[in-house]
């Protein structure tokens, strides 16, 4: 499924004011309200915090995603890459025919355009990464099938 990124897949709005901003402004987190992955985009229980969306000036968009334990994305790609920031836990990241590896706090993660990949928490921990990527003509990620359990656990 291809969105104009995962924001707007999962139906959040953000601050309406933030989007022809002529001044610094602050988002508040009580604008931005915490929702549950959808199980059409993820395997197990993600939390989604949005941080930021597009804007007439930025064509980043950013959220902070919490796996639980065997949590994990879809497949996925990026028209311009994704930058994670993993904040907490331990988790793993896999390429497309690429060995699994672990991601763990403090660790940053660069994905090329177009690589297929996945990310989520390890099988034993949570993990938190905040998600950075920028738009290409109005998207950000295209969605593909989910990450079987031989996948993840290979």
């Amino acid at each position: 499924m291809k969105t104009s990124h995962l924001i707007a897949t999962l139906g959040l709005n953000l601050a309406a004011g933030m989007a022809h901003a002529e001044s610094t402004q602050i988002s508040n987190l009580h604008d931005r309200n915490t929702v549950v992955g959808s199980e059409d985009l993820f395997v197990g229980h993600a939390l989604i915090d949005p941080l930021f969306d597009s804007n007439d000036t930025r064509h980043t968009t950013g959220g902070e995603v919490t796996f639980t334990p065997g949590a994990r994305s879809n497949w996925h790609t990026h028209p311009a890459g994704q930058t994670l920031v993993v904040t907490d836990g331990i988790g793993w990241i896999q390429e497309e025919g690429g060995e699994k590896r672990v991601i763990k706090a403090g660790d940053v993660i660069w994905t090329p355009p177009g690589i297929k990949h996945w990310h989520g928490a390890s099988d034993t921990h949570s993990m938190t990464h905040i998600a950075i990527q920028e738009q290409v003509d109005g998207s950000a990620v295209e969605w593909l099938e989910p990450v079987s359990d031989e996948q993840y656990q290979g």
